[in-house]
């Protein structure tokens, strides 16, 4: 952009030259999104479901951190995560594509050979083109093997666990499996991952309860370390995903057991967080994003977190296995204390970062949808539709507007069966799905089905799924897809 300005030296001192080149200057760089970037805070929490926050309604123990969060923030109420299991929602979070297109799938157990490929682009790596430093803590699941961690995909630094951590040799009741016929008892120890290296095993659920606070003191650490520069911190809780451990500060507080007392410590954490940017002149100018990557694992009962009334949970594309809350927070660009209903999902963000920091989008295709105009309060709709995808390739479902259209399926369903609990699971069984249309601004529980009643809804929705075949393909319909992309693989990148 060039800006030409006429200036008559007779009535213009130099000093007056110089404010006006200044101010002429600023524009250009404001324009070209060159001037103090915001730094940007991602927490993501493991298996929260839509109604377990006090802010969506969640009773039995307080969040205040959190509510003030949502007080000073966006309030989401139609936030997608990108597949309702651990590995491929962060994959999709992290890449801006459904998680089937990048070939994730499900979730990477121990000694997989599989991970996120080298090719694609992620939230860091395009952050760092604009002189962003990043850095992650948490729980990775994208591939355990040194090159399919953070350091590998674009962070400067990494702290936490490669996978789930329930994902190691020992039982519900914390005590080691013994038992040879059971799968878990194979697991290698979890180990605890500093950078590239394990520097020690989480062998016992007193190492679990310490999670989250080493977690919250390394997210403030980097905090601090990078308050001269723009930073991207990834958060990601291993918390309240089973086993469930929480810190003596606050076992036994809440009136909701240890899965209260497991949320209570979460709040505290991200108070620490928040405190930490007050204290070093960054609150205003970064914004902060608190979601989780899919609804509550409901069969662990009490150790389970709400889907807020949403039909099932985790592992399935009903309702709540994949609608999160989700809080968004940035000082003087989102309307405080504001609530948004428009459709939006995980995979949005890193389009949205890109927009935000002038960054550009990664060469590859992605999914994900610029939001910012969400974000600042504007009557708009970017994302038009959603697809609701599982296991390695199944296209179950796609939303447009209020309507979500269910396309036959078999999945493993909750409901009618006795939860666990104390950290024991409970039943499960299979279900089957037909062709089956929701109206979710009147029926967000998914009971009615009216395809009957709108038959030109469906053709709409129809239309959606086949374009959705023909670029991504479909297991439950034999379609290859033309625009799928291979994984990382073992020793191949």
């Amino acid at each position: 952009m060039k800006l030409i300005a006429v200036i008559r030296v007779s009535r213009i001192t130099f000093p007056s030259i110089f404010i006006l080149l200044f101010v002429m200057n600023f524009s250009v760089l404001a324009q070209d999104g060159l001037l103090k970037k915001p730094n940007i805070i991602l927490i993501f929490m493991d298996d929260i479901g839509y109604g377990d926050l006090t802010a969506y309604g969640g009773i039995g123990y307080k969040m205040p951190n959190i509510d003030k969060l949502a007080d000073e923030g966006m309030r989401f109420t139609n936030f997608y995560s990108a597949q309702a299991i651990c590995s491929a929602s962060r994959a999709g979070i992290l890449t801006g594509c459904y998680p089937n297109r990048i070939g994730i799938s499900g979730a990477l157990f121990p000694y997989s050979k599989i991970g996120i490929s080298s090719e694609e682009e992620t939230i860091p790596e395009i952050l760092k083109t604009k002189g962003y430093a990043t850095g992650m803590v948490g729980k990775w699941h994208l591939g355990e093997a040194e090159q399919f961690l953070p350091l590998q995909h674009g962070f400067d630094e990494y702290f936490g666990l490669p996978y789930s951590n329930d994902m190691w040799p020992v039982g519900f009741d914390g005590k080691p499996i013994t038992d040879p016929l059971i799968r878990r008892g194979k697991l290698p120890p979890l180990p605890l991952i500093e950078g590239n290296k394990t520097i020690e095993y989480v062998r016992d659920l007193d190492d679990q309860s310490k999670l989250t606070t080493r977690y919250t003191e390394r997210a403030i650490d980097f905090i601090k370390k990078n308050k001269q520069q723009p930073f991207f911190l990834y958060f990601a809780h291993s918390m309240p995903h089973v086993p469930l451990a929480v810190s003596d500060k606050f076992k036994g507080k809440s009136q909701q057991g240890l899965y209260g007392d497991v949320m209570m410590e979460i709040d505290w954490s991200v108070g620490q967080v928040m405190n930490t940017l007050r204290e070093n002149g960054l609150e205003k100018n970064t914004l902060v994003i608190f979601t989780s990557d899919n609804g509550p694992w409901l069969p662990f009962g009490n150790h389970a977190g709400s889907s807020g009334g949403f039909r099932e949970g985790k592992l399935t594309t009903w309702e709540g296995g994949q609608r999160e809350p989700a809080i968004i927070r940035w000082p003087g660009i989102v309307p405080a204390g504001s609530v948004n209903n428009e459709l939006a999902c995980t995979i949005d963000l890193l389009p949205t970062f890109a927009a935000i920091t002038g960054a550009a989008l990664p060469n590859k295709k992605i999914d994900g949808i610029n939001i910012l105009p969400l974000l600042q309060g504007k009557d708009v709709s970017p994302r038009k539709n959603l697809y609701y995808y599982y296991n390695k390739n199944s296209l179950q479902g796609v939303r447009k507007g209020p309507w979500k259209l269910v396309l036959p399926h078999i999945y493993g369903s909750f409901e009618g069966e006795l939860p666990g609990n104390d950290g024991y699971q409970g039943g499960k069984h299979p279900d089957t799905t037909g062709l089956a249309l929701y109206d979710l601004r009147r029926d967000p529980g998914e009971r009615y089905d009216v395809k009957d009643q709108n038959p030109e809804v469906v053709r709409d929705l129809q239309n959606l799924v086949e374009q959705a075949r023909e670029d991504l393909g479909d297991d439950l319909t034999g379609k290859d897809g033309k625009n799928r992309r291979e994984p990382g693989k073992l020793n191949s990148n």
